[in-house]
């Protein structure tokens, strides 16, 4: 097995492109959209190892935002600020990144709505959602009973569920200290059923379901005619523990996890699950007070197979298999095994008979295995090397990602023949067309995002931006038009007509609506407080300046906090914060929004803070100082604005006072 995975490599190595030369040609004026246009699309990519959320225009490839999820970010404060401090909060403590994986839209009859999108934490098992009317992260929830949340966020058909695999099988229960070499023994995988409220989106974990110690990497829901159902790809299903390129590589097939989820919601409702005290948290922020708060959660409803005939099945497929796709219709699932020849097609129909005529093949740790010639649709023959991932068109078409061949090849979904293939720079893993994964896709294009960039863009040392590239699917061949760099390692993507996202778009925050404990509702409502040791600055920002923003009365030893509220109620005018000395980073505080800065000064002297945002012809000016007296110092606590002199100030019975 050590020389066919060497061979492999070779393999691997021979078929990537060696140049630019080859590249497809195409239409470049396609990806071109003009100063002061918007783009088509808006997609959604992971971020990858920097655990957050990009986001780009299609088809021009400009990077819109990038939307901080996972990971602390010093640009907008987040993991910062005490009111977003608590969202990267877990049972593990305060955990300050993650690996975001794969991205899940919101859906209503299988067809994207443009209220929600989702996200995977793939190191610390969690689940994200967005609000894309503010495009922030307004929910995390952590996962317990599973390790390596890879095969995640993926969504039913009404975005009843967000659906998450656990990539590592691990010991589950009260009996945690084991030998690894008990794996076969020891180790159980599980998939969690994440609830999502119709409404307001707030999620909780409705049920999970136990399974043999497989690894889960992707998964997707039916829909159409196989609505009610999903299908998890699987892997490792020799129960490996060690040298896993190997040992989870030795037999021909792998699986496919059918999950009749319908079924597995009606046993959750009949009791059949078993409560497990587990510990996870679970982190919302709040609008209204633009603060977030984490609960910690102790139980969760776990089901068993074996208490839930009919619930879940197995589906021979070729060994390591990656993607898990259903086409548009719902009737065809394609298997992609990484180290396969072949593409699998799956029939829902035939599925469907198969276990109405319990056309088995045995069985796996207690679940029935179909046999692999009664549910196949066919195979798609010779498609390249290394298939990974399928998105569909709305014409019949698939899609597949080749790693090693570096290609996407299309082919079509009944006849399984291929119609085409293009050449991508280099190694692309996950694809993307709009609409992809839905009933009804929008074509037009689809995107390829690519793990190896070699010579495509200007070096920049030792490692190279990963890339985006797209094609023009509009006709009968695919045509390369843009390639753009991307940040952190684009795995899935998913993209969304803007006008779906556009329509229902926050500007500002109302002011008046601020329900920030800390608020400053006006100059005139600025104060500082002493609390003991704490020192509380209800601070404005305006253009341009600060109120207040002369302090004095602060001591070492004392812990401030710094309240900011922005003014402004204009769009697209933040203001920013940040005081010298801070060892965490700045605040990036939006139109009528209210964040904090906690600083702890540790020596005297005079510090000073200012806007980090510019703002105004006169953002420079936009300052203040703050003094920093010795411990057990008796310098009144002052605070003014406009004032060249400090007057003098009689401090009330707790230390505070305001200039006179």
């Amino acid at each position: 097995m050590l020389g066919f995975a060497f061979a492999g490599l070779l393999l691997m190595q021979s078929c990537k492109p060696k140049g630019t030369s080859s590249a497809a040609g195409g239409d470049a004026s396609k990806a071109y959209v003009a100063p002061g246009k918007y783009d088509e699309f808006y997609n959604f990519v992971s971020g990858g190892f920097s655990g957050q959320m990009p986001v780009y225009g299609i088809p021009s490839g400009r990077l819109l935002r990038v939307i901080p999820v996972f990971s602390v970010d010093p640009e907008k404060g987040w993991g910062y600020s005490e009111e977003t401090k608590p969202m990267l909060n877990t049972s593990h403590g305060f955990v300050p990144w993650d690996d975001l994986h794969h991205i899940a839209l919101s859906v209503t009859n299988s067809e994207h709505d443009g209220r929600w999108v989702f996200g995977n934490a793939n190191n610390t098992p969690r689940i994200a959602r967005i609000d894309l009317k503010t495009f922030r992260t307004a929910e995390i929830i952590e996962i317990p009973n599973s390790a390596g949340n890879h095969s995640s966020p993926f969504i039913t058909e009404n975005s009843e569920y967000v659906v998450a695999g656990t990539r590592f099988s691990v010991p589950i229960g009260d009996k945690q200290d084991v030998p690894i070499d008990t794996y076969k023994d020891n180790f159980k995988g599980t998939v969690s059923f994440i609830g999502v409220d119709k409404t307001t989106g707030d999620m909780n974990i409705a049920f999970q379901i136990l399974t043999p110690g497989v690894n889960f990497d992707l998964a997707r829901a039916g829909k159409g005619k196989s609505a009610g159902w999903f299908f998890f790809s699987c892997y490792n299903s020799e129960k490996a523990n060690t040298l896993l390129e190997v040992n989870a590589s030795q037999k021909d097939k792998d699986f496919i996890m059918a999950v009749n989820w319908k079924k597995a919601e009606e046993y959750a409702k009949a009791g059949k699950g078993v409560k497990k005290q587990v510990k996870y948290a679970h982190n919302k922020f709040d609008e209204s007070t633009h603060t977030a708060s984490s609960t910690m959660m102790n139980e969760v409803l776990v089901l068993d197979p074996k208490d839930c005939p009919d619930m879940i099945y197995f589906m021979p497929c070729p060994k390591s298999p990656h993607g898990c796709d259903t086409d548009p219709t719902g009737e065809y699932i394609v298997g992609s095994g990484k180290l396969a020849a072949t593409i699998p097609v799956f029939s829902f129909t035939k599925i469907q008979n198969a276990i109405a005529s319990k056309t088995f093949d045995g069985e796996y740790d207690g679940i029935p295995v179909l046999k692999y010639d009664a549910v196949l649709h066919g195979e798609v023959q010779k498609p390249g090397l290394g298939p990974l991932h399928t998105e569909f068109d709305a014409k019949g078409n698939a899609y597949t990602s080749f790693f090693v061949s570096s290609e996407i090849v299309k082919w079509d979904v009944k006849s399984l023949k291929v119609l085409d293939r293009v050449p991508t720079y280099y190694s692309v893993g996950h694809l993307s067309v709009p609409g992809g994964p839905t009933k009804k896709p929008h074509g037009k294009y689809v995107i390829a995002y690519n793990k190896i960039t070699k010579d495509r863009y200007l070096p920049t040392g030792p490692e190279l931006s990963q890339s985006a590239q797209m094609y023009d699917i509009s006709g009968d061949k695919m045509k390369l038009v843009l390639d753009f760099p991307t940040i952190g390692e684009p795995h899935y993507a998913e993209a969304i007509p803007a006008e779906l996202v556009m329509k229902n778009s926050t500007k500002i925050f109302k002011i008046e609506e601020n329900k920030n404990p800390y608020v400053a509702m006006g100059e005139g409502k600025t104060k500082v407080e002493r609390k003991g040791n704490e020192v509380h600055v209800y601070m404005t920002a305006i253009r341009s300046h600060l109120t207040p923003d002369n302090i004095e009365g602060v001591k070492v030893g004392d812990v401030v906090y710094f309240h900011v509220t922005n003014l402004e109620q204009d769009w697209d005018v933040p203001h920013g914060f940040a005081i010298k000395g801070a060892n965490n980073g700045e605040l990036l505080v939006m139109p009528g929004e209210t964040q904090t800065l906690m600083w702890k000064p540790d020596r005297v002297g005079i510090f000073p803070f200012y806007c980090t945002d510019f703002c105004s012809a006169l953002h420079q000016e936009m300052q203040g100082y703050i003094r920093i007296s010795p411990a057990g110092s008796n310098v009144p606590l002052l605070y003014h604005t406009g004032k060249t002199k400090p007057s003098v100030s009689t401090p009330d019975t707790k230390d505070s006072g305001k200039t006179k």
